[in-house]
């Protein structure tokens, strides 16, 4: 038995709703942010408020209409200028330009956020090259740290996991397996 074009099949948007933009996406990222952000009535931000927030920056460094907002939010189009991101991240609170990237590298607003702390990035670099025990034995007294001076946790999003080793091929596979590239198998 067919659904009916009434029902909307799981996981599928529909017609209304129109077709979701990956996670990644600039639509998605902007449309989070207005959505989190408060324009000044204390109200989530609609692609109108936030071209006014644009114009009423002190120095607005681009002239960003509500329709190419609307368009950026929705999708249909996906490649502004840098004057227009740089001006919505400034209107949305000093959002750091690269979280609206459509990279999932750049889509923790929080870890971006605070790599703009020179110290931060200072002690990212410190931990360039550390071996990962050192690594982790780090990130285990930082969070002790954080209890014991009260403040509060900070989320584990599980994207760090361990490398895992990767099997090198002996001899013979490495052999056999260039006989076989070779042969087209």
């Amino acid at each position: 038995m067919s659904a009916s074009r009434d029902e909307a099949e799981p996981g599928r948007a529909t017609a209304a709703e129109g077709p979701q933009p990956p996670s990644h996406s600039l639509a998605h990222k902007l449309k989070s942010l207005m959505a989190q952000r408060k324009d000044a009535r204390g109200r989530a931000y609609v692609s109108r408020t936030l071209s006014q927030a644009v114009e009423d920056l002190p120095d607005p460094p681009a002239t960003t209409s509500f329709a190419l907002i609307a368009k950026l939010a929705g999708g249909q189009q996906d490649n502004p200028t840098i004057k227009t991101v740089m001006a919505l991240c400034q209107a949305l609170g000093d959002v750091p330009p690269a979280h609206l990237l459509p990279h999932p590298g750049y889509d923790d607003l929080a870890a971006l956020e605070a790599f703009e702390d020179p110290l931060a990035r200072r002690l990212l670099v410190l931990l360039g090259g550390l071996p990962e025990s050192e690594v982790r034995a780090v990130i285990a007294h930082l969070e002790d740290r954080r209890r014991t001076l009260g403040l509060p946790a900070v989320p584990d999003d599980g994207s760090v996991k361990p490398k895992r080793a990767r099997r090198r091929r002996t001899e013979t596979e490495a052999a056999q397996y260039a006989a076989d590239a070779l042969e087209g198998l």
